[in-house]
């Protein structure tokens, strides 16, 4: 029988005890000082801001989209997610807002009779953080800057994190909601980006940051850096977060130009094998031939995401499939729209995607070298 996770914690923290007096601490650290961040796995949060509208919005969902029950789930904040749930890395659908105000009445509430939103951070120009625009705007935190102070006021008190990946996805308007009266979102360009880097360094200093500039390595693209000299280790690390584009379309186009590498810019982006700025890549189906995929792919050196679950087709049909190819792939950010138990329970189901173990983040089944412990990871 297995120990409840309370005692399983207890435990390994007595043994940690243990070894750190036997041994001492200098040789304790040694098992985790030459572990890499790319030799790890956690659990992430797809579409971490999200909360779902009222019931009124909800029905005028469903009459524009019949498939928007996939919608209905909903997150804690973000610092709730990192500190009760041990959750490891977080994604946000971020839009532009230059002027601010832009999305403050969104078409699904005035097709429900409501009046525009009360909250002043939607009047503020900068980047804002929601699902989709005037379909799916309820959210945790509306302003970028918001969402990340979050996340660095918990990084303040927990130093000794693993690094946290946040990836970001660049959304923008979609044509059948601006025919039926939506809003046209502002475009993803030059000046869009600078605001959103301005952002992210507005909150996060170059101390607490891993960019593309940190992992290469001089005369060589950042794909040869990662594949030749590995990342960074998880003791040079600790208390760091890092950035990744979701996108594989044009706006990642836009933002490599003039940037190959990746070159004073903040982000990863999803690339693919043999081009210069190949370092971070996403793979979200994990099933069949796909995860030999992904366990290359990790055993090369790259760092991967991917999926264990879609809402709602794996909870509504109790399939557990998903989650194990995702774990075992060696992936090492497996994300997750149920991170915690009791969260699919308002569907009958017990579905929830966590580490084994009592640990925020474990040694990779894949590429970890052997003397990684998954207790040394964090501190």
């Amino acid at each position: 029988m297995s120990l409840p996770r309370w005692l399983a914690v207890a435990a390994a923290f007595t043994g940690l005890t243990t070894l750190t007096m036997s041994t001492g601490s200098s040789q304790a650290a040694a098992t985790v000082d030459g572990t890499r961040i790319n030799e790890l796995q956690v659990i992430a949060t797809h579409n971490s801001y999200h909360r779902e509208l009222s019931g009124a919005e909800q029905r005028a969902q469903m009459e524009v989209d019949p498939g928007a029950s996939n919608l209905f789930y909903s997150h804690a904040p973000l610092a709730q997610q990192l500190d009760e749930q041990e959750v490891r890395s977080i994604e946000l659908d971020v839009v532009p807002d230059p002027k601010g105000g832009l999305y403050r009445w969104p078409l699904v509430r005035k097709d429900a009779g409501l009046p525009p939103l009360e909250d002043p951070a939607w009047e503020k120009p900068g980047t804002k953080v929601f699902h989709m625009v005037d379909a799916d705007y309820n959210t945790t935190c509306v302003q970028l800057t918001e969402c990340l102070k979050q996340v660095r006021g918990w990084s303040q008190k927990n130093p000794g994190h693993v690094p946290l990946l946040i990836m970001l996805e660049f959304k923008a308007s979609e044509d059948r909601f601006e025919r039926l009266g939506g809003v046209e979102s502002a475009p993803w360009e030059e000046s869009a980006f600078r605001t959103l880097e301005r952002e992210i360094r507005s909150v996060f200093d170059a101390r607490h940051l891993i960019t593309p500039d940190d992992v290469r390595r001089p005369g060589l693209t950042l794909e040869q850096s990662v594949l030749k000299h590995g990342w960074p280790t998880v003791a040079r690390s600790a208390g760091k977060v890092m950035f990744a584009m979701d996108n594989t379309n044009d706006v990642r186009t836009a933002y490599l130009a003039g940037h190959p590498n990746l070159e004073g810019r903040v982000l990863f982006t999803d690339s693919q094998p043999g081009t210069p700025s190949a370092a971070f890549m996403k793979r979200n189906d994990p099933l069949g031939a796909n995860a030999a995929e992904i366990s290359s792919l990790v055993e090369r050196g790259y760092i991967v995401r991917t999926r264990s679950d879609v809402p709602m087709g794996t909870v509504l049909n109790r399939d557990t499939a998903m989650r194990e190819a995702a774990l075992d792939s060696g992936a090492q950010i497996v994300s997750t729209d149920f991170p915690a138990a009791g969260m699919s329970a308002r569907y009958d189901r017990d579905f929830f995607v966590s580490l084994p173990g009592p640990h925020a983040a474990r040694c990779n089944p894949v590429s970890a070298p052997k003397n990684c412990r998954h207790e040394r990871l964090e501190h």
